[in-house]
């Protein structure tokens, strides 16, 4: 009964700082950068174009700040959200149902003169018959003022994820094991896997850049179902084999090895590695950066 009067409380605050926003003249004053700020997921929180360009430098807002049992956190929301032009990414933040609501509000602000850019974000379907097949985004993004998807196959234009920026990737790494397993966070719940991979060495999405970097930079191979290992790990040249636990790991450009926890090891010697993505990826970014900024009046 608890779980229910908390889940229907959360449902009011969302409804309500969804229709006090819709119903709020809107303004274009500066600009804020919404994402999902997981400390608790590297790959989440490294993912925004703030983190890069000193132009937005200070200027973010998590995506789920609007449900916040916290009335100066939903204001702030309101605030920040109705008087400034919006950078949404990135991160899998289409097709999700988690942030369903919060993208639907954006796509309705388009009507109210609202500048809009999505950038860097991308599907994130978690039903296995979708994962490898092609469904139309869950909002119209024409209607938005610049759109850049990680989604290669995907209509807009294809902007891979902004952390490819990090200077962390600019380091030279030695490698010194052969294979190395990094973890999603939901995969940490599962003890019976854990106990059977404990063999290998293993890391997770839950520790921080530098040693979940460093810890793809010893390996030769790296096998996971965490996305932005999956991604950083091609950026650094390694050997990917992906456990793919949604649709986002099927539409990078630059395809892994796709398996399973069950069949990884005897698809291990498929895998391969590419040259110059990171350079790509970050050029991308730059042209992309210059359009958004010049959108914006930055």
């Amino acid at each position: 009964m608890k779980n229910i009067i908390s889940s229907l409380k959360r449902k009011r605050i969302k409804n309500k700082t969804i229709s006090t926003i819709l119903n709020s003249d809107q303004k274009n004053d500066s600009v804020v950068n919404l994402h999902r700020i997981d400390k608790n997921n590297v790959g989440d929180f490294y993912c925004a174009p703030h983190l890069y360009f000193d132009v937005l430098k200070d200027k973010s807002l998590d995506i789920f700040d609007y449900k916040v049992d916290d009335k100066n956190v939903t204001n702030n929301f309101i605030e920040k959200i109705s008087n400034n032009s919006l950078i949404i990414g990135g991160g899998g933040l289409l097709n999700r149902s988690g942030f369903s609501k919060q993208m639907k509000m954006f796509e309705k602000l388009t009507d109210k003169n609202k500048k809009i850019v999505l950038w860097g974000l991308g599907h994130n379907r978690k039903d296995p018959s979708t994962f490898n097949k092609k469904v139309d985004y869950n909002i119209n993004i024409s209607r938005f003022g610049l759109v850049g998807t990680r989604d290669y196959s995907m209509p807009g234009e294809y902007v891979p994820c902004v952390s490819c920026m990090h200077s962390i990737f600019d380091k030279d790494y030695s490698s010194t094991q052969e294979t190395g397993i990094i973890f999603h966070k939901d995969t940490l719940k599962k003890n019976n896997l854990l106990k059977r991979l404990e063999n290998y060495p293993t890391s997770s999405n839950t520790t921080n850049l530098e040693e979940m970097v460093g810890f793809i930079g010893k390996s030769e191979t790296i096998v996971t179902d965490s996305y932005h290992a999956m991604y950083w790990s091609l950026l650094l040249n390694k050997k990917v084999v992906a456990i793919p636990n949604s649709s986002k790991f099927y539409d990078f450009k630059y395809k892994p090895v796709f398996s399973s926890f069950d069949n990884f090891e005897d698809d291990i010697k498929k895998g391969h590695s590419y040259s110059g993505i990171l350079e790509e990826c970050r050029e991308i970014n730059h042209k992309f950066a210059d359009k958004v900024f010049n959108y914006l009046n930055l």
